[in-house]
């Protein structure tokens, strides 16, 4: 065969292969999942009506300034995702609506607003309710709900969920911040007297799924290395393990955090404690970055 008609045989075999699917996709059908498996086994959600006014929000707010700021369409796909993150994690005091409407609108402004060379330091939805924590921490609250003993959805939604990190190459982040949570929970249970299932538990809950499968492993918003990637992610889980320990009675016996640690951080302690550390090392990261080509100098 030719070199013209080999390259014509593969053109064609490349033309006949399926598309990739686009990992936002599967991302935006796992947290469907998480919302459906949720919301009929607890009723997590505050009101359908409210996760569509997030929803409607997010996906607004996204296209208005895509086509404003940098003249195209986007794909609402991550718009959907913030929005869905947001109505299920905001749990705000009884009636109240709006912290839906702006905790969307702040996740989605912050991709455009809160940037350095292109790339935004914080996973949007993780800026959007910290920020609404520590704002308005007597209006707002975050979702504590724990999954039951039916085993069944969970493994099924971590299934996906790990699968789904694997694809986009942060498996590895997911796993390391599991890890580290575990080791940290028999610390504090060791430090507090609690059992170490029950600081163990929050973490089979569909807000720290969302954690684990949406926020740290967010491509967007983690450093560029393996090796940097698992070490945020290990400083996360020690920066919430610090939070959670101040918070603790048998702590506050002897030291009065209340009177320096803001309330927001008692129900949000993996959101706040991602909030601190990721920008900060995705600032240093994408420094690192720009002085690199400077280092090497020109091309001989």
């Amino acid at each position: 065969m030719s070199t013209t008609a080999a390259a014509v045989a593969a053109s064609a075999a490349t033309t006949r292969r399926k598309p990739k699917i686009d990992p936002r996709y599967l991302s935006a059908g796992l947290i469907t999942l998480i919302l459906v498996v949720g919301q009929t086994q607890f009723e997590m959600l505050a009101g359908l009506d409210r996760l569509a006014v997030a929803i409607g929000t997010a996906i607004v707010c996204e296209l208005v300034l895509s086509r404003w700021l940098r003249h195209t369409w986007p794909n609402v796909a991550s718009a959907y995702i913030s929005g869905i993150s947001v109505g299920i994690l905001t749990q705000p005091a009884a009636g109240l609506v709006w912290p839906f409407a702006l905790g969307a609108a702040i996740s989605i402004t912050s991709k455009y607003v809160l940037t350095v060379r292109g790339r935004h330091l914080w996973n949007p939805t993780n800026f959007g309710v910290s920020g609404l924590l520590v704002a308005a921490p007597d209006a707002m609250a975050v979702l504590s709900t724990q999954w039951g003993n039916d085993l069944l959805p969970i493994a099924v939604i971590w299934t996906l969920g790990l699968a789904i990190v694997w694809r986009v190459g942060r498996f590895h982040v997911s796993v390391t911040y599991i890890l580290a949570f575990v080791v940290l929970a028999a610390l504090r249970s060791a430090i507090n007297g609690n059992p170490v299932r029950a600081e163990i538990a929050p973490i089979t809950g569909p807000m720290y799924q969302l954690f684990i499968f949406f926020m740290i492993t967010d491509p967007r918003t983690t450093v560029s290395s393996w090796k940097g990637r698992t070490t945020v992610v290990v400083l996360v889980a020690v920066m919430e393990c610090a939070i959670r320990l101040a918070q603790d009675d048998v702590i506050r016996q002897h030291v009065d955090v209340a009177r320096y640690l803001p309330v927001a951080f008692a129900s949000g302690a993996p959101l706040l404690a991602l909030a601190i550390v990721g920008p900060i090392a995705m600032w240093i990261d994408l420094r690192r970055q720009a002085r690199a080509p400077r280092a090497a100098g020109p091309a001989a």
